[in-house]
């Protein structure tokens, strides 16, 4: 089943819509707080790739973006549809 990780910061006005539309799509996801100290690996990991701002969204299809994508949940989430379908 294909996977999708939200990289998140508490209050993040981009996090939330992005969040709800996974979850009203019943699609399943990845949250990580990257201001947690357990999480500190993370948020070095996605600073190296050059993220500054929440959420950054990785897929286990390869994609990543930051902010929030309408257009690129709706890819996701289609394709998300389709494996669940098979």
């Amino acid at each position: 089943m294909p996977e999708i990780t939200v990289y998140t910061t508490p209050g993040c006005v981009q996090c939330r819509p992005t969040k709800s539309t996974l979850r009203k799509a019943g699609v399943t996801f990845r949250e990580i707080d990257v201001t947690l100290p357990e999480n500190e690996a993370h948020a070095e990991h996605i600073k190296a790739l050059g993220y500054t701002q929440a959420p950054v969204v990785m897929t286990s299809y390869g994609d990543e973006w930051t902010g929030f994508r309408p257009d690129l949940l709706d890819l996701f989430i289609e394709r998300w549809k389709e494996a669940a379908s098979e």
